[in-house]
Parts: C-alpha cells; structure tokens; sequence
C-alpha cells in the first residue's frame, strides 16, 4: 500500500465521522482511530519479515524561501527595470555550457535571438536547454556555472532594444 493511499485513507475516515477503523492485508495492519474534532491517531503494525514493495519515504523538506536570492536583484531594480529577466523554469543545477570541452552558451555582451538556447538546468539527471523567450542583448548572467537554482529565480538580464 502507497503512502498517499493510506494518507487518502485518514482522510475518508476523517470525514466519515467513524470511530475506528482497521485495515488488515497480507503484509501490513493499519487502525485509524479519530477522537473529537478530527483528532486523528494512526498506528502502522508491520511485521518483522522485510517487504519487498515498502519504501522508506522521508518526509518533504520546505523549500528554501525564494525571496532570499531575490532580495539582492530588487535593490538595483530602478537601472535594471528596462531588461527583461529570464527566470529559471524548474529546480535544478544551473550550467552555462553542454559539457566541459564545449564553449559557453551565451556570454555578456552577446546578442541572442528568440529560442536560443542561453543555459542547462539539470533535474534528476534530465539536462533540460533553456531557451530565450525574446530576442536582444545579454546584460548580466545573474547565476554562477554549477550552481543550484529555484524554481523562478532570475537568471539573465536581457536588453530588448
């Protein structure tokens, strides 16, 4: 059984009204007991032989607040409110080229067009090409090479006109 199984599960029993509820399959035991106003308890009796199909699943770390890395780029914002930034699609590293041996995708000063490619993200192993949604002028590479990024945070500056 899933964990968002059993998470779904507490919360039909929640909202049910029922006391109790016991849940017995070939490998795992499960008893939801509520008392009062959806004070729930759930107590998981696994037995002592290992399961192939349980996984540990450790519980989801907050991300970082975004506002942080943000902070720096507002102070400037007066000079920098003419460029367009391009902002980071997805979590991952951040690489400015496809490999060591290769050049740069796109240096300071560099004109680019709309849907070239400016940067790699790699998430999970997957190296996703981040391409320019306009065309003009690079201004500022705002991320350093290898380096972890958020979802949303800026990564270029770019000069339209």
């Amino acid at each position: 059984m899933e964990i968002k199984e059993i998470q779904n599960l507490i919360k039909f029993v929640a909202k049910s009204g029922a006391s109790e509820v016991k849940l017995e399959m070939d490998d795992i035991k499960i008893t939801i007991k509520t008392a009062g106003d959806s004070d729930t308890t759930v107590v998981h009796q696994v037995p002592a032989a290992p399961m192939p199909q349980m996984q540990q699943v450790a519980a989801p770390v907050p991300p970082p607040v975004a506002a942080e890395p943000a902070a720096p780029a507002a102070a400037p914002a007066s000079e920098d409110s003419k460029y367009i930034t391009i902002k980071s699609p997805i979590i991952g590293t951040f690489y400015r080229k496809p490999s060591p041996d290769k050049p740069l995708f796109v240096e300071v000063g560099q004109t680019i067009a709309e849907g070239d490619v400016l940067c790699i993200i790699e998430a999970m192993k997957l190296f996703n090409e981040i391409e320019s949604e306009v065309s003009g002028k690079v201004v500022k590479i705002l991320v350093d090479d290898a380096s972890p990024v958020e979802f949303d945070q800026p990564l270029f500056l770019i000069d339209p006109s």
